[in-house]
């Protein structure tokens, strides 16, 4: 044995040295080799110089399973260390391959080592079990009958695991081998020869299996053969078919039947025992149960008519022989019908949910109705609950449609809880109902509707841009797509030549929220008057409009400016360049306002108390109390020689001029509004204190250049007959705006009216008097005044600012309400002097546009003023 391993060595070293040359060194051992066997010289294979594999720290690591060899520190070979064992280490794997690492240091290196473990035959055969008992009746069991065994199995691999099957010799058995794979062999013991037990009671065999190693090695089993006595009659029933009947109401526990069979065997094999072996169908075995000694039959489950109504058993009798025999009859069990079903309704399709504009006579359902029981238990007869708006119509036996009796409306119901009932013919009757839930779809048959139909909006000026005016809601009681709103402003009402409402205000297309797109200018815009339209996402899509009437309030946002003297152009109206210091405090002591330059004006010495000197012209493009401008001498204070008019703003003598007042006074002006919170301008006056004939001459060259639009000079010696020729000039002018005022009034009766009331434009003065200055749009103003050098005849002009009313009766000549003003196109203006202020009532609609002036923003009326001399 031991020259054979080293033979084997040598052989392997040399397959390994041949190996190298590949890169990869490659040893093979029999598994069972003995501890300290040389499987190789790694060191000389690798190319190692002697010693040189302990200098350079020659070691193995091994990959996955135990290597169970090792490298010689001294020798550099590669040995057996321990036991190697093929199956524990492999298995029925085949080849048994350990792949190895070697390595070596100074430098660093890694060398791939693959060891094979070979097989050798030290693995027998061995069976599942030693001995195997069988049992075999005599006679019966004819010859060529053939009795499965269980093989063998061998540990070891290749030929060392093909096995070989032999047979104790026997006259009664034989052995066939079967097989079953490429490897696998299966033994069956044939019957050659019929078996007497009274003969031989016990057959022993051994089966013996070798495998085809050199040397073989064998297993063995032990068969023990029992040779069983015969049992030849079997037990026979007194009727072949046993036929009961039964109602379905038959309470468990019920005695069904007893069957009997007798066996004319002696002893223990005509003993009969009794089972229930078939039963059609299979469920039908819980329903009875057999007395295994009596053959009494008892009803264990309730019976069911409409599931089963004829039972097939299988009854077998078995006796207690050796084999034991067998004999059979068939139990029939029949149901009678009684009536326990209610009716049962189903539905079978359902074509939910309908439209609300579905026609009557659509089919909302298909409804099946049944009972289960038989005759007059299963005739039915059904109806629906409520009766309204749905009905049945039978198609069919049994089958019904649900259908559509009245119109729908999903706004008014938008589901129907719908009761199908039926009853059949039993007695006493049985009833089954069945509920349907039926949703009504919705349709886009109804249109936004807002909740108002026309919205009054009062928003202040100079709001911030985005600010949110107002919030619209239209509702609309369809669902989903149909019902949801969206809101924009309608341009169909935008009258040509103004800005469209979209310029000014924008509406959210989901919440109805109003915003501004810009801030809003009283002096620009007044009234605005548009649509929104309210729109579904129905198809096609419905849409309903209501109308906007944003009302601008003015607020205290223009300073007084002040205008250069009547008569002189803006570039020659004595008006200096520049601002004096004491003007700049005096704004700032008076609030928000401007500085303007320096007036000149003349006053001759000795002019008695009371004497104008000049007049401060100023105007406000707010309206109200916004635009109510008051004046007063800010410097010099104290008991000076000039005082101002409150309201006219004239500059005149407070006493008579003295030489001792100095050739100049120097006056500071604040001109300021009655807004919240003033707004002021500051005048700085410079007055010339000269002789007489001076200040005449300086009056006559005042005069001369105001008049030049008359092209005539007039002296200092007819200012005089010039006032009496521009009374009577102020007088016709009157009569003409009055004839004009009545031809445009009917001809704004079929005017078109424009969304937009009224147009942007800045604002300019018109007339001033004693109780104040006013102003009022450009685009609405002409200059009405006509007046000497004083300054005695003013017009003044009062309206509100609203859009004339629709054609009808003429408006009433009294003022509406504050309350009122949100709702009416039309107030009666008052006409008046401003001397008397007396009322000279007309019908809005009889002032031209141009003579039309706007409230304020707390519904006060806007006053212009008049221009002086």
């Amino acid at each position: 044995m031991g020259e054979r391993c080293c033979a084997a060595v040598r052989v392997l070293v040399l397959q390994a040295a041949w190996a190298l040359a590949g890169g990869q060194v490659r040893y093979s051992v029999p598994e069972e080799a003995k501890a300290g066997t040389v499987v190789g010289r790694l060191a000389q294979d690798l190319g190692l110089e002697a010693g040189e594999a302990e200098a350079r720290r020659l070691r193995l690591v091994a990959q996955g399973r135990r290597a169970s060899v090792e490298v010689s520190g001294a020798s550099g070979a590669l040995l057996v260390s321990s036991r190697l064992d093929r199956e524990e280490l492999c298995g029925k794997s085949a080849p048994c391959a350990l792949r190895l690492e070697v390595l070596l240091e100074r430098p660093l290196r890694v060398f791939h080592v693959q060891l094979e473990v070979t097989d050798i035959n030290d693995n027998a055969p061995i069976f599942p079990a030693a001995r195997k008992n069988l049992s075999i009746a005599e006679l019966t069991t004819l010859p060529g009958s053939r009795f499965p065994l269980e093989g063998a199995s061998d540990a070891d691999i290749g030929a060392n695991a093909q096995l070989s099957y032999t047979l104790s010799p026997s006259e009664h058995f034989s052995l066939d081998l079967q097989k079953s794979s490429e490897r696998n062999i299966e033994p069956e013991l044939v019957l050659t020869k019929s078996l007497d037990r009274e003969t031989i009671p016990v057959h022993r065999l051994v089966l013996t299996a070798s495998d085809g190693g050199r040397p073989s090695l064998t297993g063995t089993m032990e068969l023990v053969i029992s040779v069983l006595d015969v049992n030849d009659n079997a037990p026979q029933f007194n009727q072949s078919v046993y036929k009961v009947q039964l109602p379905e109401s038959a309470e468990v526990g019920t005695l069904v039947t007893r069957v009997n069979a007798t066996d004319p065997d002696d002893g223990i094999n005509s003993e009969v025992t009794y089972t229930v072996t078939n039963c059609i169908p299979p469920s039908g075995r819980d329903v009875i149960s057999i007395n295994p000694n009596t053959g009494e039959i008892h009803l264990t489950a309730a019976l069911d008519f409409e599931e089963v109504s004829i039972f097939d058993f299988r009854i077998e009798a078995r006796d207690r022989g050796t084999p034991p025999l067998s004999g059979h009859c068939k139990l029939v069990l029949e149901v009678l019908d009684v009536n326990d079903n209610a009716p049962e309704v189903r539905v079978t399709s359902l074509s939910v949910p309908v439209p609300e504009d579905a026609s009557v006579g659509t089919v909302v359902a298909l409804l099946s109705v049944s009972d289960r029981d038989s005759g007059a238990n299963g005739r039915v007869r059904c109806w629906v609950w409520p009766a309204s708006p749905f009905g049945l119509e039978a198609t069919f036996a049994g089958s019904y449609s649900l259908v559509l009796r009245e119109a729908l409306d999903r706004e008014r119901v938008s589901e129907y809880e719908v009761e199908v009932r039926a009853e059949d013919g039993g007695a006493p009757a049985l009833r089954g109902r069945r509920g349907l839930r039926v949703a009504v779809s919705d349709v886009n048959d109804n249109a936004p509707a807002f909740a108002q139909a026309v919205y009054t909006v009062l928003a202040r000026e100079n709001n911030a841009a985005g600010a949110e005016l107002a919030r619209l809601w239209a509702r609309d009681p369809d669902e989903a797509g149909n019902g949801r709103v969206s809101y924009s402003v309608w341009e169909g009402g935008v009258g040509g030549g103004w800005r469209p409402a979209s310029s000014y205000v924008s509406v959210d297309a989901e919440s109805g929220r109003l915003w501004a797109l810009q801030p809003l200018d009283y002096e620009e815009l007044q009234v605005l008057q548009f649509e929104v339209r309210a729109v579904d996402a129905g198809e096609p899509p419905l849409c309903g409009n209501a109308t906007v009437q944003l009302f601008v309030l003015d607020e205290n946002d223009n300073a007084p400016a002040l205008l250069p003297p009547a008569g002189s152009a803006p570039e020659a109206g004595g008006v200096a360049g520049e601002a004096g210091s004491a003007g700049s405090a005096a704004a700032a002591a008076a609030g928000s306002g401007s500085v303007s330059g320096t007036l000149w004006a003349w006053a001759a010495w000795g002019a008695p108390a009371g004497q104008v000197v000049a007049k401060i012209r100023a105007v406000d493009a707010d309206s109200g109390y916004n635009a109510w401008l008051r004046y007063e001498l800010w410097e010099p204070r104290g008991k000076g020689p000039f005082r101002v008019g409150l309201y006219s703003g004239e500059v005149s003598t407070a006493r008579a001029l003295e030489e001792a007042d100095g050739p100049r006074q120097r006056l500071l002006i604040v001109v300021r509004d009655h807004g919240e919170p003033a707004r002021s301008a500051t005048a700085t006056l410079s007055v010339s204190l000269v002789e007489a004939a001076e200040a005449a001459l300086a009056a006559a060259a005042g005069s001369s250049s105001s008049r030049s639009a008359a092209g005539a000079e007039l002296g200092a010696g007819a200012a005089s007959a010039a006032t009496n020729v521009w009374l009577v000039v102020a007088i016709c002018a009157v009569s003409s705006l009055f004839l004009l005022a009545v031809v445009l009034y009917g001809a704004s009766r079929w005017a078109p009216r424009a969304a937009v009331l009224s147009g942007p434009g800045p604002t300019t003065l018109v007339c001033a008097s004693e109780v104040g200055s006013w102003s009022y749009s450009q685009r609405h103003s002409r200059s009405l005044c006509v007046a000497d050098g004083a300054g005695k005849s003013d017009l003044m002009v009062f309206s509100p600012n609203f859009p004339p009313p629709p054609p009808g009766p003429a408006a009433k000549d009294t003022q509406p309400e504050p309350s009122a003003l949100l709702d009416t196109v039309s107030a009666p203006p008052l006409l008046s002097f401003a001397r008397s202020l007396t009322p000279l009532p007309l019908s809005a609609q009889c002032l031209p546009p141009s003579l039309l002036l706007l409230f304020g923003a707390r519904l006060r009326p806007r006053v212009h003023g008049s221009i002086d001399a």
